[in-house]
């Protein structure tokens, strides 16, 4: 049978893969910053840029330590695989192989758009897991998509899969892509996320192949990227991650959806649709980028009851982002 080892949670903002140089000129270019934002000297970012080093390095080596023979890995799709004429709620990637570009070469200032001078990250799927996930899913009352290849072969995989990849392995661990519309209203709720990680769990148990098992969140925390009057809630953050240091993910999704925008908070104004917001209902909670922590509440709920270590918390203001990486070991 198969077996859940451990469950590694991390940040993939492009701030994690930018030089220090490179976060000061985003900066500079985010003028609509809330006032109250800190600016953080060159000498605090270069600090702060070794310790994310550092987060990835100590999840590096305990993945090398637990060992995996495959990975699932929850992340949310950023108009890459999908876009507005078809996103859907939840997708498993059940086919043998996929890419994506890889991430160093990536123009980590600006556009999205594939760019056929930029080399491809090449990854194994595993389509017997990523099949008993797709249908178990079913099974248990969810209705996730199926993806047997990438729906856009010249963009490729999305980040939100690519960068653990690339940040965590050597790209020689079959891995199931498992994506969630955590970001893009309607979205799911941290509640329902909760239930899909539960779900996984199960059918990981249940899965009759012997294999060891880890599961990535990929995303968070507090963001809204490119937003006017942006901030970072970091006592929000702090609280979802003594959540995560407890073991109480249902409590942490309970907090997440019960959260409302403040009046006036014109960065998580998603109601008037434009790039990147679709302009329908929000089942609440906080909007934007900081929806990518439900991929580590539905990644942590596979182990409910078991507490995880918080590796570090990296306030980076010039995104401004909580950057943050943790790890649980079964």
């Amino acid at each position: 049978m198969a077996q859940l080892v451990g469950v590694l949670n991390t940040a993939h903002t492009p701030f994690c893969y930018m030089d220090v140089d490179s976060w000061e000129v985003v900066r500079e270019k985010r003028a609509s910053l809330r006032e109250d934002v800190p600016i953080d000297s060159h000498e605090e970012s270069v600090a702060k840029r070794a310790r994310v080093e550092a987060g990835f390095s100590t999840l590096r080596d305990k993945l090398a330590e637990l060992r995996p023979d495959v990975l699932v890995v929850f992340g949310d799709d950023q108009e890459e695989l999908f876009d507005f004429n078809n996103h859907p709620a939840i997708a498993v990637f059940v086919g043998e192989h996929f890419s994506g570009q890889a991430t160093a070469a990536n123009n980590m200032l600006g556009t999205r758009e594939p760019d056929p001078s930029i080399p491809r990250t090449e990854c194994d799927g595993h389509p017997g897991l990523a099949t008993a996930l797709l249908t178990g899913l079913l099974d248990s009352g969810f209705d996730p998509a199926f993806m047997m290849e990438v729906p856009d072969t010249e963009r490729g995989m999305g980040h939100a899969i690519i960068r653990p990849l690339e940040s965590l392995t050597n790209l020689d661990i079959p891995t199931v892509p498992l994506l969630l519309n955590a970001y893009y209203a309607p979205q799911l709720t941290a509640t329902r996320c909760y239930e899909i990680g539960k779900a996984v769990r199960e059918m990981i148990d249940a899965y009759p192949e012997d294999l060891r098992v880890v599961i990535i969140g990929s995303g968070g925390l507090w963001h809204t990227p490119g937003q006017k009057g942006s901030y970072l809630d970091e006592a929000f953050d702090q609280q979802a991650l003594s959540y995560l240091e407890e073991g109480d993910v249902k409590a942490w999704a309970q907090h997440f959806d019960a959260y409302v925008v403040q009046p006036g908070d014109v960065s998580q104004d998603v109601s008037t649709p434009r790039r990147g917001i679709t302009g329908l209902p929000t089942p609440g909670g906080p909007q934007g980028g900081t929806r990518e922590t439900c991929n580590w509440i539905a990644a942590s709920a596979a182990i409910e009851g078991h507490p995880s270590v918080v590796i570090d918390y990296i306030p980076i203001y010039a995104s401004p982002v909580g950057a943050a990486f943790a790890y649980s070991v079964l």
